[in-house]
Formats: structure tokens, sequence, C-alpha cells
């Protein structure tokens, strides 16, 4: 698991959110949320199902698709709009 890879992630699925909004919309501290977001931390694992069904993504490619080149990972985030 690539902590850089699922910070950039996180960062762009959340767009124009704020860290807080998708926090208390997953149900969790903002605070711990920032830190997934900063690659300090990594979720476990029923935080990760959360996550995913908010950015309606799979857990697979949020947190372990490191094989995504950024062509790639730009689509994917941009099917969210």
């Amino acid at each position: 698991m690539d902590t850089t890879s699922i910070s950039e992630k996180l960062v762009k699925l959340r767009g124009n959110k704020t860290q807080d909004e998708v926090a208390r919309a997953i149900g969790i501290s903002p605070s711990a949320y920032a830190m997934y977001e900063s690659g300090a931390r990594i979720p476990r694992d029923r935080i990760k199902v959360k996550i995913a069904k908010y950015y309606k993504r799979s857990v697979q490619f949020i947190f372990f698709d490191g094989m995504y080149t950024n062509r790639e990972q730009n689509s994917e985030v941009q099917k969210e709009d």
C-alpha cells in the first residue's frame, strides 16, 4: 500500500469539498481524515469501505491500485462528476 498514492487519490476525489465535510459525511473526525490525506495514517478496513462508498469507487481503486498511470487515474477521478 503506497501512502503517497492513496493520499493523492483522496485529495483528488475530494475536489472542492472540505476535509471536514467529507469526514462528517462518513462519520469520522476531521483530524483522522486529514491524516489519511496526508499519508500519516492508513484507515482501518471499515473506514476504507465508508470512504469508497462516499466517493462511489471501489476500495481496490482507492487503496490498492498503484498500477494506474496518471492519465488512467485522472480519468477515473473525473468520472465522479
